[in-house]
């Protein structure tokens, strides 16, 4: 298992091109200014690609899930999210 969350060529929203490798179990803050993709980077991708692994890994329809526009990522553990 590897200590990142590796995301490479997220053009969700307003993120054009993004890499980034988040470090896990550990407290990350992710800051910037308003519309710099803050959000769009914790929800829209890794929440969101998270929730859709889940559900096809236990058979479930992912239909209604779209998958976020990345190139990668690597990295992802289960996780509990809220909506926005």
């Amino acid at each position: 298992m590897t200590g990142f969350i590796r995301i490479g060529g997220a053009f969700e929203n307003n993120l054009k091109n993004v890499a980034v490798a988040i470090p896990k179990q550990q407290f990350v803050m992710i800051t910037g200014s308003s519309g710099s993709g803050k959000s769009t980077l914790v929800l829209d991708i890794i929440q969101q690609e998270n929730q859709r692994q889940y559900m096809e890994l236990n058979g479930l329809t992912t239909h209604f899930i779209n998958k976020p526009k990345m190139k990668s990522i690597r990295g992802l553990s289960s996780s509990i999210g809220t909506g926005r």
